[in-house]
């Protein structure tokens, strides 16, 4: 099993192969359930911190690929109508 150091060299060779910051356009429909979950599965990964005994790739990746997702999360929930809801959750 690989350490975290190691891991973390892999995740950022897989990061830089050619093409991997290559836009694409994907035409995705999915339930309002479905992106209010997507949206808060988002968030919880880019608040949590990383972990002393694992690496996963959210923990590595740079802060313009967080900013993407986030940007991504609060498309998804504007486009479903889900906003006020989602604040409402995040309130309680």
């Amino acid at each position: 099993m690989m350490n975290a150091k190691e891991l973390a060299s892999v995740y950022d060779t897989i990061m830089s192969i050619p093409g991997m910051n290559d836009p694409i356009k994907i035409d995705l429909k999915i339930s309002r359930r479905n992106v209010l979950l997507l949206s808060q599965a988002i968030n919880k990964a880019l608040s949590t911190g990383a972990s002393v005994d694992s690496v996963n790739l959210i923990d590595i990746c740079s802060p313009e690929s967080k900013e993407e997702l986030t940007a991504f999360s609060t498309e998804c929930l504007h486009k479903s109508g889900l906003n006020e809801l989602n604040d409402r959750l995040g309130k309680l």
